[in-house]
């Protein structure tokens, strides 16, 4: 009887198999991932300009002011301006709650006033940069350099909410203290009015301030985090960064980001 001296092929043990397969699913899995969430934005050297709208559903002259903010939706996409709408509540006692207010925004609106030297807080104001501002046709025109440089990146997404990174770098002639904000805006949102000076109107709403959340005052390079609340796919939302001047409240820089999915 012949017998091979060839060798053997050795039988692939199987539970070695199952765990190579399970080890390159989760690799795969965790790409994927990095992937989806992989969602950055850079700073321009020019200060990009922060609008503030101050509103208020119960107020019969703030639509008009919605919808113009509503058309600076491109400018924003393209990163040429930091649109937020704060939604304020001392016109709820005419008879129509508006459910975006906190009492946080009318708090934001009076140290704005404080600063412009203002003796009363009213709806709509704008509010370009820190300062009043009655031009709404010139609001985004900017040619001023940004004092600190702001790269933004989200680090997490899921179910509970989004984890977003941002590293703030003044500039050698920045102010030696700053301070920063984080808010989270959403577009697409819209109210039937049934009560107060709006009574019957059908208001739209773009750029609505969900989360604003202040982040503290700083000195030099400084990197700072949020946790967003939960996403919700009906409603586009921004994630924004404004970096200021403390004493002023003038903007050193700011910076939106959209993250899809």
């Amino acid at each position: 009887m012949n017998h091979s001296t060839a060798p053997r092929a050795r039988l692939a043990n199987p539970l070695a198999i199952k765990l190579i397969a399970a080890y390159a699913a989760l690799a795969g899995a965790t790409a994927v991932f990095a992937a989806e969430n992989a969602c950055a934005a850079r700073s321009a050297a020019t200060l990009t300009p922060v609008i503030e709208l101050y509103t208020s559903e119960g107020c019969s002259s703030c639509p008009p002011a919605d919808k113009w903010a509503s058309t600076l939706k491109q400018a924003n996409r393209e990163g040429r301006a930091v649109v937020e709408a704060f939604h304020v509540g001392y016109w709820d006692y005419i008879g129509w709650v508006d459910r975006f207010a906190a009492p946080a925004y009318t708090t934001r609106q009076k140290e704005i006033a404080a600063h412009n030297s203002l003796r009363s807080i009213y709806t709509p104001q704008v509010v370009r940069n820190g300062q009043d501002w009655q031009d709404y046709s010139r609001a985004l025109a900017s040619t001023e350099p940004a004092l600190a440089q702001i790269s933004l990146s989200r680090l997490a997404s899921n179910a509970q909410g989004e984890q977003f990174e941002a590293n703030i770098t003044p500039a050698a002639n920045a102010p030696a203290r700053w301070a920063a904000y984080w808010t989270v805006t959403e577009h697409g949102h819209n109210s039937k009015v049934k009560a107060g000076e709006n009574a019957g109107e059908f208001l739209q709403h773009d750029f609505v301030v969900r989360q604003y959340t202040p982040a503290g005052d700083y000195s030099g390079p400084a990197k700072l985090s949020l946790r967003s609340l939960a996403t919700d796919p009906a409603h586009p939302r921004q994630v924004n960064v404004v970096v200021y001047e403390p004493g002023s409240g003038k903007p050193l820089q700011a910076l939106s980001l959209s993250c899809a999915g």
